[in-house]
């Protein structure tokens, strides 16, 4: 399988499924609320996307299913060597709000690890890109910059979730009283920790495969980890497709484990 081929031409669906977001952006639109456990929103947007990515990825890898949060299991599912995992619309909340931190995710996972991602952020012009053992770049304007998942020193920053502040949340954040706190939606979160613009990347909330694979993929081409609390890094293709709380992190990331909330650890 020629992976550097199938991460342009996944690069190039996501920014089609861009486009077609940004159409419904600039307009009014209906918005419902999914019967789901997270009662989350759904808008044109995402369903538009949906059906663009799942017919393209279809046609470009016939032998490879796709899961996305906008379809239904299916049997199976776990036999699978590869599977794409995709979110159509990362950050509906933020699509609504008009604030343009949402994004557009596709991963290719073989064995239950990630091995390619893209992160396409349409209303902000960026994209980030990543592949097992082949790096990960940031695209903007025409240009792609290699990035690294180092924050250097003097540069500790942790980037945390705006609606899901709990209290374990803050109670890790409190642990680390030199680093500076910075909060941005969807996926870019991940993203920030591939390019290091954050050290550490805490979520200790409910989130779905599709919600972190492809910057999972990312993260891992660029150097860091997204890892569960037990230090082992995140499974995909599992038969519950909730992931466990989990802690991304740069290659000079300082040591966390330890600062973990011992309500957490006792789970």
């Amino acid at each position: 399988m020629d992976y550097e081929n199938l991460l342009g031409d996944a690069g190039d669906i996501a920014d089609k499924a861009g486009a077609a977001i940004m159409d419904i952006y600039r307009r009014d639109y209906e918005t419902v609320e999914k019967d789901d456990e997270r009662e989350s929103p759904l808008t044109e947007a995402d369903t538009a996307a949906h059906e663009i990515m799942c017919a393209q990825l279809q046609a470009l890898t016939p032998e490879i299913p796709v899961l996305s949060e906008e379809s239904d299991d299916f049997d199976n599912r776990i036999d699978r060597e590869a599977l794409w995992i995709i979110d159509p619309l990362d950050g509906t909340r933020e699509f609504i709000n008009q604030n343009g931190e949402f994004t557009v995710n596709i991963a290719l996972v073989e064995h239950g690890q990630p091995v390619l991602g893209v992160v396409h952020a349409p209303a902000l012009g960026v994209t980030y890109s990543g592949l097992k053992d082949g790096g990960a770049s940031r695209h903007k304007n025409g240009e792609s910059t290699p990035i690294t998942a180092q924050s250097g020193s003097g540069n500790f920053k942790i980037v945390a979730s705006r609606s899901h502040r709990d209290q374990n949340s803050q109670a890790f954040l409190d642990r680390f009283p030199e680093a500076e706190t910075t909060s941005i939606g969807s996926s870019l979160k991940l993203c920030l920790v591939a390019q290091g613009d954050a050290t550490l990347y805490p979520r200790f909330a409910p989130t779905m495969e599709w919600d972190t694979a492809a910057g999972d993929a990312v993260v891992r081409a660029a150097g860091g980890g997204v890892y569960q609390l037990t230090g082992e890094l995140l499974q995909y293709n599992k038969s519950d497709l909730y992931n466990p709380f989990f802690i991304a992190t740069t290659s000079d990331a300082p040591p966390w484990r330890s600062k973990i909330p011992q309500a957490l650890t006792e789970e």
